[in-house]
């Protein structure tokens, strides 16, 4: 399975971005994020794209979440993206990286009086209420700061996506939005409305992530506009914004198939404009903020293949190789948390058989399983392994467990590589602690 710009050259080596991957090993060490700038490019202009074309007053807004670094908010703003953050670590590389603050939408279903306190000193363009005490708190924080803060509401619709039960987050009890059905939605409106110092821009919901199946969102999108119908008839409030949040899903493994960005963004923007259509409310400005198919497949994480074992067990064929490499659960817990599967490729063997039956399994003192079952090209101490589709919640969710420093990223594109994140070193591991 080959994503964005892989290629094999002649070597029987893979390539990303124009970069020979076993190059890249030596020069920048393992583990190591490779990022694909010419894939992200290509999905943010997809995005792009597909929204002015099939709905028209419509912006892209990445979620930083997936994968946030200086570099990575410095690309979404040439590549003319709203950017979506989370938590005051995510605002602030938004702010290192000198990301306009008018592009910024700010989530997150507990923020603390210090986040929204910098939401505001940052002039964020919106807010996105998720709870009546942060209505409360933002009111007050704007009154004194003497300026109108720009909010939305995040909104329950009440759908099931039928994603992993982790990453659900439209159901009705979501711990996420307020929920239309019964009544705390119009609640919110009304608490926002009664401000002075709160501006009502818009409505956000968002009902899970990696989805494949499109059901949801065409559920999702009459539920919203009906809404705004009801809330416009009930205060006079024209909602001006309408996100309909990400999930679309990417490519783990082969047997993967999500939409295209083209097909996603058609299906929303239909769905919208089919609501608007039986409603008769003024055709707000749609937002999507995708994050995994943005960076999800443009990543790869390389390792250097160390201890190949192989041990008795009682089922057939008799005994089972663990295939052991330099990082796992430290640079990718996602298995561990998710049951998330990949796939993987001996780097620097791509031409020879893939017909060896591994178990991939990290360095850590834990069962540490990366992969548990995958046929792989036969491997040898010092091979570099390529797990793929790891540019999402990789980078994002690592520690350092046992001690071990995170990776160093870097971005590849046109045949060329720089450096994005350095790699951490034994001296950083305790640099904050007291000595």
């Amino acid at each position: 399975m080959l994503l964005g710009t892989q290629k094999i050259n002649d070597k029987g080596h893979l390539m990303i971005g124009g970069c020979d991957v076993a190059d890249l090993a030596a020069e920048y060490g393992t583990p190591l994020y490779v990022m694909d700038e010419e894939e992200i490019i290509a999905k943010c202009r997809a995005y792009r794209s597909a929204l002015a074309n099939y709905y028209g007053r419509a912006h892209a807004a990445y979620a930083s979440k997936a994968f946030c670094t200086v570099g990575m908010c410095k690309l979404m703003n040439e590549e003319g993206m709203y950017l979506d953050v989370a938590s005051a670590g995510e605002l602030y590389t938004a702010k290192v990286a000198e990301f306009p603050s008018e592009r910024i939408i700010f989530h997150g279903n507990n923020k603390s009086r210090f986040e929204l306190e910098m939401a505001v000193a940052e002039n964020v363009g919106f807010v996105v209420c998720d709870s009546f005490g942060e209505i409360e708190d933002l009111a007050d924080i704007a009154a004194k700061a003497g300026k109108v803060q720009g909010v939305m509401l995040r909104v329950n619709p009440g759908v099931d996506p039928h994603t992993h039960s982790l990453i659900r987050t439209g159901q009705e009890d979501s711990k996420f939005g307020f929920n239309i059905h019964i009544g705390l939605a119009m609640k919110a409106v009304k608490a926002v409305l009664s401000h002075d110092s709160l501006n009502l821009l818009g409505l956000h919901c968002h009902v899970g992530s990696q989805l494949f199946e499109p059901t949801p969102f065409v559920q999702a999108a009459p539920i919203m506009t009906e809404f705004i119908k009801t809330v416009t008839a009930e205060t006079g409030k024209v909602i001006e914004h309408l996100d309909m949040g990400g999930g679309l899903g990417v490519r783990y493994v082969e047997s993967d198939n999500p939409l295209s960005v083209g097909e996603f963004v058609k299906l929303i923007c239909d769905g919208v404009k089919a609501g608007v259509e039986a409603t008769g409310i003024k055709m707000p400005t749609l937002l999507l903020e995708p994050g995994r198919s943005i960076v999800g497949e443009a990543g790869t994480t390389l390792y250097t293949v160390g201890a190949v074992k192989e041990v008795p067990v009682v089922e057939e064929p008799g005994r089972k190789y663990y295939l052991s490499v330099d990082g796992g659960l430290s640079d990718n817990p996602r298995p561990s948390l998710y049951d998330a599967v990949y796939t993987a490729e001996i780097a620097n063997k791509m031409n020879e058989a893939a017909d060896c039956v591994y178990t991939v399994s990290g360095k850590h003192c834990e069962t540490d399983t990366l992969i548990p079952k995958t046929n792989l090209q036969k491997a040898e101490r010092g091979d570099i392994l390529a797990v793929l589709t790891t540019g999402a919640y990789n980078f994002a969710m690592a520690s350092n467990y046992n001690r071990l420093p995170r990776p160093a990223v870097v971005f590849v594109s046109w045949g060329k590589s720089r450096i994005d994140v350095k790699r951490q070193t034994l001296e950083d591991l305790v640099l904050w602690d007291v000595k």
